[in-house]
């Protein structure tokens, strides 16, 4: 699906949009399942395993940050993933053999849905290789005032900022990092059922939801199946021991098959520890880390 114009723009500057890469009726699909699944969260009072609450959550009017792995509450979301052109651009970018790392639904609410911090996500999970990406579908139109994903071009191939706030990983850099250059941020807009390609190592974020509409993205973050998890990185998948481990992986093969030969590459590597008080979501790690805000210089 991709041209070879389109993965040297995303070789060298980490980042990607592609446009239509759903079809409506499969975006329509996608769209009644997530509203139900917000519908649902009105009965959640506390985040939970399903779902991370914004504040102001209550039963009148669901305000949610995140829907979590989504693939794993409706077959539909994994069928997209390895069943469309999205599994098109998949291959194309890492390869016949791939692995699903995790899923989030990010439901920004409007009227002030919650920032993401600027960070990479390789501070989180590094591996033995860095061809790891997100994909960002956008089920829900995204302009410059709901909130939408920003980057550094070409930050990916740099080195690994400092995620770190008084010696604890807080999942944010520090905006007054002289290497962090947000004069140079690209923002990512466009139409419900494109999508979004960034790179593990690129610096991103995104601003509040000012706007009066809800900023709805299914990201899926995947990997080469030969970029092994580094021990020490954020991921559930450490505690599973060898044979859980195993099972687990079989699960997440998006296509073709498990590598039992990894890939070692000499990329940078900075490791997520200690971890934050609260480390089980994104948000909950920023601000149990005391992660200081670019946004409020905005």
């Amino acid at each position: 699906m991709l041209s070879q114009t389109d993965k040297d723009f995303y070789d060298e500057n980490g980042y990607l949009m592609v446009e239509d890469v759903v079809t409506p009726d499969q975006l329509a699909r996608l769209q009644d399942i997530t509203h139900r699944l917000i519908e649902d969260s009105r009965q959640v009072s506390e985040s939970d395993e399903r779902y991370d609450l914004d504040k102001g959550h209550g039963p009148d009017s669901p305000r949610l940050t995140r829907i979590k792995l989504p693939h794993k509450l409706d077959p539909y979301y994994w069928e997209i993933l390895s069943q469309s052109k999205v599994t098109t651009v998949l291959t194309d970018l890492l390869g016949p053999d791939t692995v699903i790392n995790t899923s989030k639904l990010n439901t920004k609410a409007p009227g002030g849905g919650a920032a993401v911090e600027w960070h990479q996500d390789w501070a989180f999970y590094p591996a033995t290789n860095d061809s790891l990406l997100a994909f960002g579908l956008n089920l829900a139109d995204v302009d410059a005032a709901n909130g939408p994903l920003m980057v550094i071009p070409g930050s990916h191939r740099g080195p690994v900022l400092s995620h770190h706030n008084d010696g604890v990983f807080c999942g944010a850099i520090d905006p007054d990092d002289p290497l962090f250059e947000m004069d140079k941020a690209v923002t990512l807009t466009g139409k419900a059922g494109s999508m979004t390609v960034h790179h593990v190592r690129i610096l991103h974020g995104s601003a509040p939801n000012v706007s009066d509409r809800a900023r709805l993205i299914l990201f899926y973050e995947c990997a080469a199946a030969d970029a092994w998890p580094l021990l020490g990185g954020s991921s559930y998948i450490h505690s599973l021991g060898q044979r859980g481990f195993w099972a687990d992986l079989q699960e997440r093969v998006i296509t073709g098959a498990p590598c039992l030969e990894p890939r070692l590459e000499p990329v940078p590597v900075r490791l997520p520890l200690p971890p934050a008080k609260d480390n089980t979501s994104i948000f909950k790690t920023q601000m149990s880390g005391g992660a200081r805000s670019a946004f409020s210089k905005m």
